[in-house]
């Protein structure tokens, strides 16, 4: 299953500007609230410098690198919970995400319509949040109730209800549920919900092509909530993306130059979504193909194994493994093994991000 981030916000604030120009899939874009209903979805290429050198060294038939699937959805507004500007639609797309990208208006536009009628950055947060923890309520609230059913024939079910019934609570104080303090078997739990607010999130400020060089005041409000909430804030210009978006890699490079950006939107998106998944990349490296392929940190050998197909995790045998800092240094795998540095690892080897990896199986 594809990795994917959701890119939500309030109407009018760029999303669908930004979601086209780091994807290169047109969305629907215009200066009214929700010109998009369907959401939009894109596949993004990480681009991985490792990547290149491996298939200079290798010379493969074929390249195939990590991606990451983004997910434009439609602008939510104040009472989506309750079903206004069709919210409620909205609300299960972003349920189908693996983590979210909130995108948040920090410029100054008299051209552009904001649905409130001010720039508000902290304000614009606070309506989107209290939209997702009201769905979320609801969610634990119909769950209470099936299981107060429950109870009448299984006590059992108990130590249940009071997990959901703290969370309820704890919601219910207007709090994200991923900031509660959960034990293992209690975060199984409640994942059964898939609620909005236990998705990682960041936040994507959409700021001005003169707030590149000097961050304006609403940046720094948002950049201010998110050092409180210690969630990472990727300062883009839709606008500059979008320009970007339409250059050959040259050409966008000495442009990224002259404006200061040391790297494109699209990568720091691609990035930040990695780490906020918790996932990192392995090789397979070989003439036919040099493929990355993403798992989530903490993967054991087996598990690695079975992203290429499940018959490699069911048969494993032992992994054959170096690093492509090896192979970066040594310039071919046979040298890396006359350095020593390439091994077999057992069941129990923990995948290293920048492995490059070979299975032995057997069905």
């Amino acid at each position: 299953m594809a990795l994917e981030v959701g890119i939500v916000g309030l109407p009018n604030i760029g999303k669908s500007t930004l979601f086209s120009a780091l994807t290169k899939v047109q969305a629907d874009a215009a200066n009214y609230p929700f010109c998009t209903i369907d959401p939009n979805i894109g596949i993004v290429q990480l681009r991985d410098p490792r990547m290149s050198r491996l298939t200079e060294l290798v010379s493969p038939d074929k390249i195939v690198p990590a991606t990451l699937q983004v997910v434009d959805i439609a602008g939510l507004v104040k009472g989506a919970s309750q079903g206004e500007g069709l919210g409620n639609k909205f609300l299960s797309h972003i349920r189908q995400v693996h983590a979210v990208a909130h995108v948040v208006r920090c410029f100054e536009d008299p051209n552009v319509v904001h649905v409130d009628g001010k720039i508000d950055p902290v304000g614009d947060v606070e309506v989107i949040q209290t939209e997702l923890i009201l769905s979320d309520l609801e969610q634990t609230e119909r769950k209470i109730e099936r299981l107060s059913r429950q109870l009448k024939s299984d006590r059992a079910l108990a130590s249940q209800m009071a997990v959901f019934e703290r969370l309820r609570d704890f919601l219910g104080e207007g709090k994200l549920a991923l900031r509660m303090e959960l034990s293992k078997d209690d975060k199984a739990l409640v994942s059964e919900l898939n609620l909005l607010t236990m998705k990682p999130y960041l936040y994507i400020a959409n700021i001005s092509e003169a707030g590149l060089r000097n961050p304006e005041v609403h940046l720094q409000q948002l950049l201010e909530l998110a050092a409180e909430e210690n969630v990472e804030v990727i300062p883009i210009c839709a606008q500059i993306e979008a320009e970007l978006a339409e250059m050959e890699d040259d050409e966008s490079n000495l442009f990224m130059e002259e404006l200061g950006i040391d790297s494109s939107g699209l990568d720091r998106l691609t990035y930040s979504g990695y780490r906020m998944l918790e996932q990192i990349t392995y090789f397979t490296a070989g003439k036919q193909e040099v493929r990355a392929w993403e798992i989530r940190k903490g993967s054991t050998a087996p598990e690695a194994a079975g992203k290429i197909h499940t018959d490699f995790e069911k048969g494993f045998i032992r992994a054959e493994v170096f690093h492509y800092d090896d192979i970066d240094r040594f310039g071919s795998e046979s040298s890396v093994k006359e350095a020593g540095r390439w091994r077999l690892e057992g069941r129990d080897y923990v995948v290293q991000d920048g492995d490059i990896m070979h299975f032995r199986f057997n069905v």
